[in-house]
Order: structure tokens, then sequence, then C-alpha cells
């Protein structure tokens, strides 16, 4: 695994999302009931940014044309999406956010 630090542990409230570039890819770190989740920032449908979409619960929508995703397992959960976005691992680690992103 290839852990990467994308930021303090409190750098989020929950209900947010903020957009890092890590190994050449742009993730959406994801915060939601306390618990960071990592995917990709890209809908799978027409390739918007996701970090620009509305967070509620585990679902994030894509601002472009409404598909949701569930951040937790990355599954499509609305047309007009039926490909699931890439999740990746998220960890905790001496109060920093770490994403594994190969």
């Amino acid at each position: 695994m290839t852990w990467t630090a994308v930021a303090a542990a409190d750098f989020m409230g929950d209900g947010e999302v903020t957009v890092h570039n890590v190994r050449d890819t742009r993730i959406a770190l994801c915060r939601t009931g306390g618990v960071y989740y990592a995917i990709d920032d890209l809908c799978t449908h027409d390739g918007g940014p996701l970090d620009q979409g509305h967070l509620q619960g585990q679902q994030i929508e894509c601002p472009r044309h409404g598909a949701k995703f569930d951040v937790t397992t990355g599954r499509a959960l609305t047309l007009p999406a039926v490909r699931p976005v890439r999740t990746y691992a998220v960890r905790m680690s001496e109060g920093t956010v770490e994403v594994d992103v190969p």
C-alpha cells in the first residue's frame, strides 16, 4: 500500500468534501458521520467533478445531472450513472488523514 497524507484529522467538518491531488489522481475526500471516505473526483456518467456536488449522509450528488453515488462503496445509486466511482482506502495516522492511491 502507498499511503499519502492529505489532511489534518480536524481539517473538515461532517458533510464536507474537499479535493486533493494524490499521485496524479484527483480524489474527493468526504467526511460523514465523523468518518472519512475517498473516491475519484469524477462522475462516471459524464466526468463531472463530484467535489462540487452535495454530500448528504453517505450519498454524494453530481452537480451536472444529479447522479448519486454511495461514498462508502462507490456504487452508483441513481441514473444517469450506472457505473460505480472508484473508492480508496482511508486511515488515520497520528492526527492525519491518509489515502491509499496505487
